[in-house]
């Protein structure tokens, strides 16, 4: 979801958005950064585009039928492929959460990692966005793993990971790095490992 990605540059950028969209110049050089690092990751400026409109469409369709959704569930749009994240109280917001996300325009497939439980509190809650925080910051300084194709979600001290890992090392790393925080007690992945190119047929 927008609110707690970092990596992805949409969180960061937005930043950027609110600091230098004062003017006609503060926006046509905060919309050309939010262009010019979406065409750095793997999806693409239209992949992030499309991925965008999918999530608004969600926020949108959980605004209208049931804003409860809005705070208790976190949504990870990544080619289409939509991570749903969180703690609810009951099994039918979960069961409602998953039914919308099926129906907003350009979802691909829906990844439930929604939990029903009475337990949340405001120290989980905290040290969940520690987590994600701590390892936004690894990755992006990490030169081994290229952080801006990576999306994380922290819900009960466990963590979600998806996005496009260039080969299995790399994301071997990832999980790694996850491995090396406090608290942390799993490490759930839906990170789509990158093909490798064909090799060229011979002349």
């Amino acid at each position: 979801m927008l609110r707690k990605s970092a990596i992805v540059p949409i969180f960061a950028l937005s930043l950027l958005f609110s600091v230098q969209a004062c003017g006609p110049v503060g926006l046509i050089v905060g919309a050309g950064a939010v262009s010019g690092v979406a065409a750095m990751q793997e999806r693409g400026v239209d992949g992030v585009a499309r991925d965008l409109r999918t999530s608004s469409h969600i926020f949108d369709l959980f605004t209208r039928n049931n804003h409860i959704l809005l705070k208790d569930v976190s949504v990870e749009v990544y080619e289409g492929r939509v991570l749903l994240t969180g703690q609810v109280s009951t099994e039918n917001d979960r069961a409602q959460a998953v039914r919308l996300a099926w129906s907003a325009a350009g979802t691909r497939d829906v990844l439930n990692e929604i939990h029903v439980t009475q337990d949340g509190s405001f120290l989980n809650t905290a040290r969940d966005s520690w987590i994600t925080a701590q390892l936004e910051a690894k990755l992006t300084f990490d030169e081994r793993v290229l952080a801006i194709n990576y999306a994380i979600e922290t819900v009960g001290a466990t963590i979600y990971l998806i996005g496009i890992a260039q080969n299995q090392a790399e994301l071997d790393r990832v999980k790694d790095q996850a491995r090396s925080i406090p608290y942390v007690e799993h490490i759930i992945s839906h990170v789509r490992v990158k093909k490798a190119p064909r090799p060229a047929e011979p002349k």
